[in-house]
């Protein structure tokens, strides 16, 4: 294998990116639009919730807790309703996604008991938004319950233990505020990496078959691997500077925090590019499709990627059966690593179980890649 071969090959296809609008548009744009749209578009977090509440008793106390859902910053009191069918109204014509009813005696009964029950109605169309907003819900009440119940103590002169007998103050690690874009944006790197590789090489050699050079390129005196090398150069190029863009991106445009070391970064992205990229070039040696070579990449590129590899769902809650397919999903491993290298700064010696099965991966692909191409017309 001869350096000067492989440079002119790379020459030759840094040239057809550049006159190919599609190539470019893909290069170029398709990172910028899918860092704004998923950093912006995609989030796990739910505020401002439509809230309705019909306060049976328009009591201080009942007011009190009512300004504690709209000082929480998770629920907004868009209206007050005062009836039951009102109630029901709210919900089915979705001007509120939850409705907080308090009883008519909730101050009588919490004044002589320490503790009184409110009920909240939420509409479960939405199962994500219910089971985030419902745990809301439980967090404010539970607070306002232990004010209420001191005050009531406090009044009668019982002590604070006879009380509060468990004071649980928890703390989340790496991710202290639990806010989701910190969660997704370190994925958008391999969504990125994943759409943009495999579709840029899936039209490498099936460029070259249907614009009738192949001819002109299997008479050449270049080697198979020279090809192949020289084919991916540019496009590896291309993949890490989207991975150094999204990077800047989510950094200083998201904040998402970064604590680990960019030299453990900079070698699994470079791993998990050779993947992306040997896959698409595997593709385009065996569909001679330009169109059809591309739609396969996005199958078995952005799909899994995107549903089995942890970024969307998380993989523990998975039906067994799905858990053991995402074990060949290659995008599991870097998601993995981005997230750890991201927000808890693990070292490269934490993430060998990760880093091994890339490497394995990159191995296979390698493979099958180099050994895909023949220079030869059948």
């Amino acid at each position: 294998m001869k350096m000067r071969r492989v440079v002119a090959i790379a020459y030759k296809e840094a040239l057809q990116i550049w006159r190919d609008p599609r190539s470019l548009a893909i290069a170029l744009f398709l990172p910028f639009m899918q860092m704004a749209l998923l950093g912006y578009g995609v989030s796990l977090d739910v505020r401002h919730v439509p809230l309705c509440v019909f306060d049976q008793e328009r009591s201080q106390l009942s007011r009190e807790l009512v300004n504690r859902f709209t000082a929480s910053g998770w629920f907004d009191t868009v209206h007050l309703v005062d009836s039951d069918n009102a109630v029901r109204k709210a919900i089915d014509s979705n001007v509120c996604r939850a409705v907080v009813i308090i009883p008519v005696d909730f101050s009588r009964v919490l004044n002589v008991t320490g503790q009184a029950s409110v009920q909240a109605i939420f509409d479960g169309t939405d199962a994500n938004t219910t089971n985030i907003a419902t745990s809301y819900v439980n967090g404010i009440v539970a607070q306002a319950s232990a004010d209420f119940k001191r005050r009531w103590a406090a009044a009668r002169g019982l002590g604070q233990t006879k009380v509060d007998q468990v004071d649980l103050r928890s703390r989340a690690w790496f991710n202290e505020g639990l806010d989701s874009r910190n969660f997704i944006i370190p994925g958008v790197v391999a969504i990125i990496m994943a759409s943009v590789g495999a579709q840029l090489t899936s039209l490498t050699i099936s460029r070259e078959w249907e614009r009738g050079t192949m001819e002109q390129l299997i008479s050449t005196p270049v080697t198979a691997m020279e090809v192949m090398l020289g084919k991916l150069v540019p496009y590896f190029a291309i993949a890490l500077a989207d991975a150094i863009f999204c990077l800047l991106v989510a950094v200083y445009w998201f904040e998402v925090p970064f604590r680990g070391s960019l030299a453990t970064l900079a070698v699994t992205t470079a791993l998990f590019a050779v993947v992306v990229l040997g896959i698409g070039y595997l593709l385009s040696v065996r569909i001679r499709s330009q169109l059809g070579a591309s739609q396969v990449a996005l199958i078995l590129t952005l799909l899994p990627t995107t549903m089995l590899s942890g970024y969307t769902f998380p993989i523990d809650q998975m039906p067994a059966a799905v858990q053991a397919v995402t074990f060949l999903v290659y995008a599991r491993y870097y998601v993995s690593i981005l997230r750890d290298v991201f927000l808890k700064g693990s070292p490269i010696e934490d993430l060998a179980a990760p880093v091994l099965a890339l490497v394995i991966f990159t191995a296979a692909i390698g493979y099958l890649a180099a050994t895909a191409f023949r220079k030869r017309l059948d």
